[in-house]
């Protein structure tokens, strides 16, 4: 397959998992796209080295990693978008909105280290080693920190409420 067939299947497929990894990683779902866009473009640019890599999902995770630690170090103190259309009308889907929130709320109780390995081990279902890979320690220090990480989920107040049936 060419150059950017072979790009735009890979983009195609990832699209929605990425942009998922990257609500879980902390961003709204309009800067996960911009986040999942850029990292897309980055990939582009240098698809040759993508495409030639080990573990290609690792490889790309560990770019959108950078790309999120990236964008969190910006400042900006320009106009930023309220993401609200006033003149819309949004149909009522709280049916799952609760169940996203509390694990939003839990993930984001978490420090920085042990959500991106829960993110990446759990959501995007990376190994050990590949998350060892993507973020750049060493597959013990991945079990130490998904460990500490599900000990907190596990008495996270706002799980806790959904295994009980209760809402806030």
């Amino acid at each position: 397959m060419d150059h950017d067939g072979d790009f735009s299947a890979y983009a195609s497929a990832r699209w929605g998992a990425l942009v998922r990894a990257a609500v879980f990683l902390g961003c709204g779902v309009d800067d996960a796209q911009d986040l999942v866009q850029t990292t897309l473009m980055r990939c582009y640019t240098s698809w040759k080295k993508v495409a030639k890599a080990d573990d290609r999902d690792a490889y790309v995770y560990r770019m959108l990693l950078n790309c999120h630690r990236d964008s969190r170090r910006r400042r900006w103190w320009g106009e930023r978008a309220t993401g609200q259309d006033l003149e819309a009308s949004v149909p009522d889907a709280t049916a799952g909105v609760d169940v996203a929130d509390s694990v939003h709320r839990a993930l984001n109780e978490l420090s920085k280290p042990h959500r991106e390995v829960v993110v990446l081990r759990f959501y995007a279902h990376l190994s050990e080693r590949q998350t060892a890979e993507v973020l750049g320690i060493a597959p013990g220090t991945v079990k130490s920190r998904l460990s500490r990480a599900l000990e907190q989920l596990s008495i996270d107040e706002h799980l806790i409420d959904l295994t009980q049936g209760a809402t806030r």
